[in-house]
């Protein structure tokens, strides 16, 4: 095993280009015509070759280089491979999403999951039938390292505090809506009052503490009285439309809701800022095909 380590690790591989060419030509000078050499450094090429594997490779025939039995067994795999890897070289950095195998990794977090991933995967499904796609999370405070490490390729969250290298773009804003069940006694024209009264369901990965829409209502002075947290908003919809508790979402979280559990919407009483939704990614996939193709689809599948 240490000898064919040795043969390879300390193989000039131009050697193999030259090897190529006489098994193909079978003829030393249409092989340096090939290559753009002298007879003279083809033959030199070669014999340091036949040095290198301990094999004669060929043999002369009048003008003829006539294969040896080893090099006519071991040749048309190594030929193939040569190919291989010129067309691999030739598509370095290509892209094309038709014929990928990629598994794209998107980090998100549970409560933006139902209104990014269908969408995603039915544009995969169009665009790039054999690529698979796998909604990742992860945090928020190490996103550099997470994207850096191709933990995930890109993500696609809420606005957080970021820097070089990495790069991000707000792709959309959503406002916020009141979520009930149908039949609720809550009428369309909410007054800040009932707002207040009401028992509220609210969405986080976390036990304790403040939500992105808890910050703007204490920045208005309005405080709710919150009963239930939620890991997802599936499980906010669920028990809203089994009680008389309220849900303040997204909008566009809402889009299906009327249809799947029996939720009505109301206006809130009061404008809250938008929820701002941003496209992170690491510099070093700046320039990359594949990134950059996912980065225009999420962006597509987002804003549609």
């Amino acid at each position: 095993m240490s000898r064919v380590h040795d043969r390879f690790d300390t193989m000039d591989l131009n050697l193999l280009r030259v090897f190529e060419a006489v098994f193909r030509e079978r003829h030393l000078t249409r092989a340096a015509r090939v290559l753009a050499l002298s007879p003279s450094a083809v033959s030199h090429a070669l014999g340091r070759l036949r040095e290198h594997l301990d094999d004669p490779l060929f043999a002369r025939e009048g003008t003829e280089m006539v294969p040896t039995a080893a090099c006519l067994r071991m040749a048309p795999a190594l030929v193939e491979q040569l190919a291989q890897l010129r067309g691999l070289l030739h598509r370095w950095g290509a892209f094309e999403p038709s014929t990928t195998t990629l598994m794209f990794r998107v980090g998100m977090p549970d409560s933006i999951e139902p209104m990014l991933l269908p969408q995603l995967r039915s544009a995969l499904a169009k665009a790039a039938p054999l690529a698979t796609v796998a909604s990742v999370a992860y945090q928020r405070s190490a996103i550099a390292r997470e994207l850096a490490s191709r933990h995930i390729d890109l993500a696609f969250d809420v606005s957080i505090p970021v820097h070089e290298p990495v790069r991000h773009r707000r792709i959309l804003e959503d406002d916020f809506c009141l979520v009930v069940r149908d039949g609720h006694p809550l009428r369309r024209k909410l007054s800040i009052a009932q707002y207040v009264g009401a028992s509220h369901v609210l969405v986080s990965s976390r036990a304790t503490g403040l939500v992105l829409e808890d910050r703007a209502l204490l920045k208005l002075g309005v405080e709710r009285r919150v009963v239930v947290r939620c890991q997802s908003y599936d499980s906010a919809f669920r028990v809203v439309a089994h009680s008389d508790d309220v849900l303040t979402a997204p909008r566009r979280l809402t889009g299906e809701v009327g249809k799947v559990h029996a939720l009505a919407r109301r206006a809130l009483p009061f404008k809250l800022p938008p929820v701002q939704l941003h496209l992170y990614w690491h510099a070093h996939a700046e320039s990359d095909p594949a990134n950059m193709w996912l980065r225009r689809l999420v962006e597509e599948v987002a804003t549609a």
